[in-house]
């Protein structure tokens, strides 16, 4: 049997600063990264150990061991010793390190009063993009647009749940919010290994460790969004409470016993579907989360996006049945996006049926006669007939 080895091991560290070297300034994303190539650029032959160069630098082992692994990972350094572990520069180091002042100067100019005199990130109103190149059109959250709102969330540390029904948009703002997004989808077989990693055989039979989303998430100061967070089980979502309390610092036991430390940036953020079977808001889960934010559909918006105004009006009348309990499901954002488009290829009375189609059956009736009432017409959902 193969023996498994990695080769992308960080130390483990407590995390506080050498002694003696007082109280370290806080670095922002990226920095230490820079920092910590620049200094192996310098001696590019020699073989550093983390410690040595936590204590020229005035940081903690257990950060540089991180950013070190970091830059292994990306081929901008190479471990060559392992008892005790040291690293060496690479022909790529220098491209690292060559952005640590580049990384001081943003530092300084954000620093810098904004010009709106508004504190933290500046607001945002206009369309933000998205990674799937879908504008994402704000909306108003306590006096800001609700990516302004995230994005000062977490500049303060405050992790962000985001509930509502399913299409309601919760997975857009969070992508719109944050540029340097890593999710983790959740539901019942979601398993710790797909948060921190597990070991992966390679072509040549050894066996490599692959670090997961949280833990890349964590050295890289990331934002990470945790999608239907409520089905993963709570045993699983765990293992991320310790990288969000004052900790910020998780130990893959499955790997050596590492201990990984969050950057600065790292940010966590959920995504709750109240009502979906088995999605369960547990006290652990919830105590985690100080701050909690509805998201419901934005039927102005609905409007704006030219959605048929009767399928909305549909929308409405469901959604306001919903919430006095009599019906469980009421079309959402999503659902109505889809009907202009069913409608454009099959047409206006193949969409409204498409729309008594995917309500729950316990609710069909209603969603049927509601879509009758307003468009005027019975409607069936879509279903094959003869042959054509």
């Amino acid at each position: 049997m193969t023996t498994p080895t990695t080769t992308t091991t960080a130390p483990t560290g407590s995390g506080a600063a050498p002694a003696g070297a007082g109280t370290a300034a806080r670095l922002r994303n990226g920095e230490l990264r820079c920092m910590v190539a620049q200094h192996l650029a310098q001696d590019p032959g020699a073989a550093l150990t983390p410690g040595r160069i936590a204590a020229a630098l005035g940081r903690s082992s257990g950060a540089v061991g991180n950013a070190l692994a970091t830059l292994a990972t990306r081929g901008q350094a190479q471990q060559v010793g392992t008892n005790p572990v040291t690293y060496q520069a690479t022909d790529t180091t220098g491209d690292a390190a060559g952005a640590a002042a580049t990384t001081r100067q943003t530092a300084a100019a954000a620093a810098r009063p904004q010009p709106t005199g508004a504190a933290g990130s500046a607001i945002v109103t206009g369309p933000v993009r998205r990674p799937n190149g879908q504008m994402y059109h704000p909306r108003k959250l306590s006096g800001l647009s609700d990516v302004t709102a995230l994005r000062r969330l977490r500049e303060a540390g405050v992790p962000a749940l985001m509930y509502g029904p399913p299409g309601t948009g919760k997975t857009s703002v969070v992508e719109a919010a944050f540029d340097d997004l890593i999710t983790v989808p959740g539901d019942s077989d979601t398993v710790t290994d797909d948060f921190v990693g597990s070991y992966t055989q390679t072509p040549d039979g050894r066996y490599e460790f692959a670090y997961g989303p949280l833990v890349t998430a964590m050295r890289e100061g990331r934002a990470l969004f945790i999608d239907d967070a409520t089905l993963i089980p709570p045993t699983v979502l765990a293992v991320v409470y310790p990288a969000m309390d004052g900790r910020r610092q998780i130990i893959l036991k499955t790997h050596k016993n590492e201990v990984i430390d969050a950057e600065p940036g790292f940010y966590v953020v959920a995504g709750h579907n109240p009502g979906v079977h088995g999605a369960v808001l547990t006290d652990a889960l919830s105590s985690r989360f100080a701050a909690q934010i509805h998201v419901s559909t934005d039927y102005d918006l609905a409007a704006q996006l030219k959605i048929d105004s009767k399928a909305v009006r549909v929308a409405r009348n469901l959604a306001a049945r919903l919430e006095k309990g009599e019906i469980g499901w009421a079309p959402q954002l999503r659902e109505l996006i889809a009907f202009n488009r069913i409608a454009e290829v099959l047409g206006t009375a193949a969409a409204a049926g498409n729309l008594v189609g995917i309500a729950p059956e316990a609710d069909r009736d209603v969603v049927a006669e509601t879509v009758r009432n307003v468009f005027g017409t019975d409607v069936a959902p879509l279903s094959l007939g003869p042959q054509f």
